[in-house]
């Protein structure tokens, strides 16, 4: 097994036993190495996860479904490797469990061992109208149409580039030290172990008094598009990027990617706990 787990493997066994062995923690300080930040600007924050195959059976018999989202604060020493996840959960759909109290404690009380730090677990019933997971839309203005009068071809880069927030500054947002905020539905990077690609909804709430450019913002979340990361590491690179070129006095950089395997990864970083959002769900997921 590689140090990144399963996930590379070509051939993956199905457990059909409860086996929380399955999980695979990895460091998160593997991608914060990369970034060259000081780790503890971005411990401040939560990685939603949300897993739409669970089921298990209940003393009957007869399978139980619901959809779970495990919130794994920042701070922790380790991440869950997303295919080990989805193995251990599936390690669970026919172990019997008294109640949906049992399946939360459990599977709490091992995702909190692997990553080292207490989740939060939370099951929803897929009938229930008031679960948080309804269709959201991100807060702010989409960017994804800043370069649409420009003639300027986009180039596709092999890393993220943050000195083309400097670029053309022309036409600039000034914040005035208000909070402005804004989404793109464009932001893409590829999985560091397999190279498949993953895509989501990046979303940026900053109080700066700098100029901001939305087409600037755009060409720098475009430089992604060819980048070996994580989904934890990209937003943290955001989020360090805007913090060392725009100096904010508050900034919160979330996003949502789309579904794999049945679980979606939705990190955010907050400048303080105060300005941490609600989890929720887009139209992709």
């Amino acid at each position: 097994m590689s140090i990144h787990g399963i996930l590379g493997e070509q051939t993956t066994d199905y457990p059909t036993e409860y086996s929380p062995e399955t999980l695979y923690p990895i460091a998160r300080s593997m991608g914060r190495e990369v970034i060259g930040w000081q780790d503890d600007k971005l411990e401040v924050g939560i990685d939603w996860w949300q897993a739409f195959e669970l089921s298990w059976l209940n003393e009957q018999g007869i399978s139980q479904v619901a959809i779970a989202r495990f919130g794994i604060p920042a701070s922790s020493s380790f991440i869950v490797e997303s295919k080990s996840l989805k193995l251990y959960l599936n390690s669970i759909n026919f172990t019997e469990f008294g109640s949906w109290e049992a399946v939360q404690t459990l599977i709490a009380t091992d995702l909190s061992k692997c990553v080292q730090a207490e989740v939060n677990v939370e099951l929803f019933d897929l009938e229930d109208e008031h679960s948080g997971l309804l269709i959201a839309q991100p807060d702010g203005i989409c960017i994804d149409d800043a370069l649409a009068d420009s003639t300027e071809k986009v180039a596709l880069t092999l890393h993220p580039d943050a000195s083309l927030l400097e670029h053309n500054t022309s036409d600039a947002h000034i914040a005035d030290g208000k909070a402005f905020s804004f989404y793109s539905n464009l932001l893409r990077s590829n999985c560091p172990v397999t190279n498949q690609p993953d895509w989501g909804t990046l979303a940026v709430s900053i109080t700066s008094n700098k100029p901001i450019n939305n087409a600037n913002m755009l060409r720098y979340i475009l430089s992604f598009r060819q980048h070996n990361g994580f989904h934890e590491q990209c937003v943290e690179q955001i989020f360090a990027d805007l913090s060392q070129y725009y100096k904010p006095s508050e900034l919160m950089v979330r996003a949502w990617y789309t579904r794999r395997g049945g679980i979606d990864i939705n990190p955010c970083r907050v400048s303080d706990i105060t300005l941490l959002p609600v989890p929720s769900r887009l139209i992709r997921q």
